[in-house]
């Protein structure tokens, strides 16, 4: 008998899941033999625990496998491979379907976004072409003075049908600047879709048409999201701990001698 726990539509998958203590294996194995036998049509597959293990890896659940990367590095692991997978091949589909018979200009804001619109790309099913916009961000006193375009777009956009890709929106306030930029050179439409949103870090009321993940308040890194260049190259989405944050006590100078 074989009851499968899951399904996964994405797959066509039925997992099963079993106990797989050694002396089951043998009749585990002539359950299978026999099913094939029965059910040539079915494909089925005994998973061992090294298989089990480099599914956990590829899910970005086991053993980190990124070149300088340190384990003790890693807080949690908020959004797996698998997950960022699915949830960018199900953004393409709206899309793909909201663009119907349509073609799109895709505008990337670097450089966060360079693995989700490489993938997302590749999933959207319409005409389209890639641009980019590059910002550089400052610390001023008023919020309009806070970023201004340092790379902008080469495509014209007048009449066309604009998708702008972030990798976060946090206040708004980086996002409301590039859509009134954008606006101005009169598109035919203008939406948003971004991998991540904090919304309780809103300022600014922005419009978001697609959104692949909610996520909490917690600095986070990985598939193009970095912390000072790095850790943008993680196949998964997660925060980083806090001794990755401190900065070394600086060595007094002249140091006072001690009383005794």
């Amino acid at each position: 008998m074989f009851t499968p726990d899951f399904y996964l539509p994405e797959h066509d998958l039925y997992i099963e899941l079993t106990t797989m203590k050694q002396s089951l294996v043998t009749p585990k194995n002539r359950k299978l033999r026999l099913l094939r036998e029965l059910y040539p049509e079915i494909n089925v597959r005994l998973l061992y625990r090294k298989d089990y293990q480099q599914l956990l890896i590829q899910a970005g659940y086991g053993a980190l496998e990124v070149q300088h990367l340190r384990k003790e590095d890693v807080g949690q692991i908020i959004i797996s491979p698998v997950e960022l997978e699915t949830r960018v091949r199900a953004l393409g589909r709206k899309i793909s379907r909201d663009y119907k018979g349509q073609s799109l200009v895709l505008v990337g804001v670097l450089k966060g976004i360079t693995f989700f619109l490489a993938d997302l790309a590749r999933q959207i099913k319409v005409p389209f072409v890639i641009d980019y916009i590059d910002l550089h961000r400052f610390a001023g006193a008023q919020p309009q003075d806070r970023v201004r375009i340092a790379r902008d777009i080469d495509y014209p956009i007048e009449g066309r049908h604009v998708l702008l890709v972030e990798d976060i929106i946090n206040t708004g306030l980086t996002i409301d600047y590039v859509l009134s930029e954008l606006r101005r050179r009169r598109p035919a439409s203008l939406e948003v879709v971004t991998l991540l949103d904090r919304p309780l870090r809103r300022l600014v009321q922005a419009p978001v048409h697609y959104v692949g993940f909610q996520i909490p308040n917690d600095y986070v890194v990985g598939y193009g999201l970095d912390y000072r260049e790095l850790y943008r190259n993680l196949p998964f989405i997660c925060t980083l701990r806090a001794s990755v944050f401190e900065l070394p006590q600086p060595i007094p100078t002249n140091p006072q001698p001690s009383s005794a």
